[in-house]
C-alpha cells in the first residue's frame, strides 16, 4: 500500500473540507472590515499559510451589509460587540465563505448603487456549484477582472 493511500485513509470527512474564516476589523465606531481567508487544510494540500480570498469595507459594504448580517445570523456568527482596532475571527462553512467571497470580490470596485443590487441580488439566488465556479474563475485565473466583469454585465441589466 502506497503512502499515498494511507495518507487519504487517514483523512476523516470533516478533515476532508475546505477552512474558511470570516476576520471581522473595526476601524471606527461606523467603520468595520469584512474578510473571508482560506485557511490550510488537508483537502487544499497546495495551501501552506492562510489566504484572502476577498473583503470589504466602506461604503459598499453598508449597502449590502444587512444582507450579509443576515446570512451571518442565521450561521450564529456574531459581528457586534468587536471593539475599535481589535479583530475578531469566526469560522464559516464552505457554502456561506463562497457566497461571501464572490459577493466581496464582485461589489468591491463598483459605484453604481442600483447595479450593486442587482449583483448582490444575482449572487444571493446562485446555486453553489455556480458561485464556486466564479470564485475559482475569479482566484486562479491569469486577469480575474474581466471574469468579474463578465459576471457584472451578466447580472446587471442594460441601460436604454
Amino acid at each position: 500500500m502506497s503512502t499515498h493511500r494511507l495518507r487519504r485513509e487517514e483523512i476523516t470527512a470533516p478533515q476532508a473540507r475546505p477552512l474558511y474564516q470570516l476576520r471581522v476589523h473595526r476601524h471606527s465606531p461606523s467603520d468595520q472590515e469584512l474578510e473571508v481567508w482560506q485557511l490550510p487544510s488537508p483537502s487544499t494540500p497546495n495551501l501552506t499559510t492562510p489566504r484572502r480570498v476577498a473583503g470589504l469595507r466602506g461604503r459598499n459594504l453598508e449597502l449590502i451589509e444587512h444582507r450579509v448580517l443576515r446570512r451571518l445570523k442565521a450561521a450564529k456568527v456574531d459581528t457586534t460587540g468587536v471593539l475599535i482596532g481589535a479583530e475578531v475571527r469566526h469560522n464559516l462553512d464552505e457554502d456561506l465563505a463562497l457566497m461571501l467571497g464572490l459577493l466581496f470580490r464582485l461589489l468591491a470596485p463598483m459605484r453604481d448603487r442600483d447595479n450593486m443590487r442587482a449583483c448582490a441580488d444575482g449572487v444571493e439566488a446562485m446555486a453553489r456549484e455556480e458561485a464556486a465556479y466564479w470564485l475559482g474563475m475569479a482566484l486562479h485565473r491569469k486577469n480575474p477582472r474581466r471574469v468579474l466583469t463578465a459576471l457584472r454585465f451578466l447580472l446587471t441589466e442594460p441601460k436604454h
